[in-house]
């Protein structure tokens, strides 16, 4: 972590939220895999310890980290055409017989 970029306050606003559908839910169930909106300008590294640094109390590790760039989608608002936002989702593999568990986040604070 001696990046620049990858500050304490840097990895608390990396994901944004966990992205749960029927996919992500199996993904979770068969290989251990949780799926996260991360921000955009998120790197596989910041994304890996962000995770580490939030489950911490639970010691956490993370095999790898898989991003997508989803694309916003072309909608009509009105008479006018528009689009919406672009964003970036990731998938963390964890390490076998660890679990993330969403209800007890390891209380770090912006220092």
């Amino acid at each position: 972590m001696n990046n620049v970029n990858m500050t304490h306050e840097r990895l608390l606003k990396i994901i944004l939220a966990p992205h749960i559908s029927e996919k992500t839910t199996f993904l979770g169930e068969k290989n251990n895999q949780s799926v996260f909106r991360v921000a955009t300008s998120a790197t596989k590294k910041e994304i890996k310890a962000a995770v580490e640094l939030l489950w911490k109390e639970q010691k956490i590790e993370v095999k790898h980290v898989r991003t997508i760039n989803v694309k916003g989608k072309r909608k009509r608002f009105g008479r006018f055409m528009g689009s919406r936002t672009d964003w970036k989702k990731a998938v963390v593999s964890i390490k076998e017989g660890q679990e993330l568990n969403f209800s007890n986040f390891s209380k770090t604070e912006a220092k």
